[in-house]
């Protein structure tokens, strides 16, 4: 399963370095001037989980295997981008094909460090973003209600389709996200929304880019930030995306040397992921043995046939049963063979819901 972030923002507030430091490859162009990034940047990156080191010290394995989330840095919007403003629409395209918004925003001043709209302003920034994203659902859901008006005249579902569709441009037109919309929860909505990828209803993370001082210290933009979040039921992380660019030429024990010595626990990184998982309910599962420790992204509240097909559809097709042990099982009997000892492995079939770190074998035929 495959899970994508896309880093948005104003020009030159530290997205493409943000992705570099996230990413660890440095393979989006940062520089001081707008629109520095023209194609969106894309890196595959593994999620991070100790529990796979800890599986990995008992079973030994040939390798070991992280999920893994897409990051896509996004050239920086503007005003106007949604009529085609700066670089445009073709940005904002790139950002429906992602499931996770994260908006850096600057909370940090610097006199050497051009800002396109002259001054620090985060909840202006945000504004400006979000109002782009908003205006361009407007455009495609007008579209959407003229090819309705069409159809209802023929298709008895067209109808509902077009009422709810009028109601989103309703709210829309009043410069307020989807993503507090009234009818959210409606399958008509839901159809649309599947369709339309509506910019204005993904999940977003506020990424708030600060200076070392920031890291230890709210500052007074990074509060006005939180307070803007706090009301939109979203979740600010605080990074300083220069540091975390810094953590790319270390390795695990030095960057966690470093960070401690910053007094802080996590990277950007961690946070972020922990986050995205969070926002769309997803976990994983592990699989153990001695040619690969393998972490497996799924939905919360899965079947275990269903989990099963991220491995290979056809143990979702032939499904038998599911031989599980929970993390904390098998890391306290000392493996597979310690946990069976104990009575700790269960036989599962195709009604058990898979819980967040359950080791896991299938049994399939086809």
């Amino acid at each position: 399963m495959g899970l994508s972030v896309g880093i948005v923002g104003l020009p030159n507030v530290g997205k493409s370095t943000t992705f570099n430091a996230l990413t660890k490859a440095q393979n989006a162009e940062s520089a001081n001037y707008p629109f520095c990034t023209i194609e969106p940047n894309k890196a595959v990156v593994p999620v991070p989980d100790s529990r796979l080191d800890e599986l990995a010290k008992i079973v030994n394995p040939e390798r070991i295997q992280h999920s893994t989330i897409d990051f896509v840095d996004i050239a920086g919007l503007v005003k106007g981008a949604s009529k085609g403003e700066g670089l445009g629409n073709k940005f904002l395209s790139n950002i429906r094909e992602v499931e996770v918004i994260l908006h850096m925003v600057r909370c940090f001043d610097d006199g050497n460090i051009t800002h396109v709209e002259g001054s620090i302003d985060p909840i202006r920034d945000v504004e400006i973003i979000e109002s782009e994203l908003i205006l361009a659902d407007i455009e495609q859901i007008e579209k959407k209600i003229e090819k309705l008006k069409r159809e209802a005249k023929s298709k008895k579902d067209a109808a509902k389709k077009l009422e709810i569709a009028t109601k989103i441009k309703e709210h829309l037109e009043e410069i307020k996200p989807l993503s507090n919309f009234e009818l959210r929860d409606d399958e008509t909505f839901q159809e649309l929304d599947k369709e339309l990828r509506f910019l204005s209803n993904k999940e977003v993370i506020y990424g708030a880019n600060v200076d070392e001082d920031g890291l230890l210290e709210d500052n007074e933009y990074v509060k006005k930030l939180q307070a803007y979040a706090n009301e939109r039921g979203s979740e600010v992380i605080k990074l300083c995306a220069k540091i975390e660019e810094e953590l790319v030429a270390l390795d695990e024990d030095e960057a966690k040397e470093f960070l401690s010595e910053l007094g802080v626990e996590e990277s950007g990184l961690e946070k972020i992921i922990k986050s995205a998982f969070i926002k769309l309910n997803l976990i994983s599962y592990f699989t153990a043995g001695v040619k690969e420790v393998r972490s497996w992204t799924i939905t919360k509240g899965w079947l275990a046939p269903k989990a099963a097909s991220v491995i290979h559809n056809d143990f979702e097709k032939g499904f038998i049963r599911a031989e599980v042990i929970s993390y904390e099982d098998f890391i306290r009997y000392g493996g597979e063979q310690g946990a069976k000892d104990a009575g700790k492995m269960r036989l599962e079939g195709k009604e058990y819901v898979v819980q967040d770190g359950d080791v896991m074998h299938f049994r399939f035929n086809v």
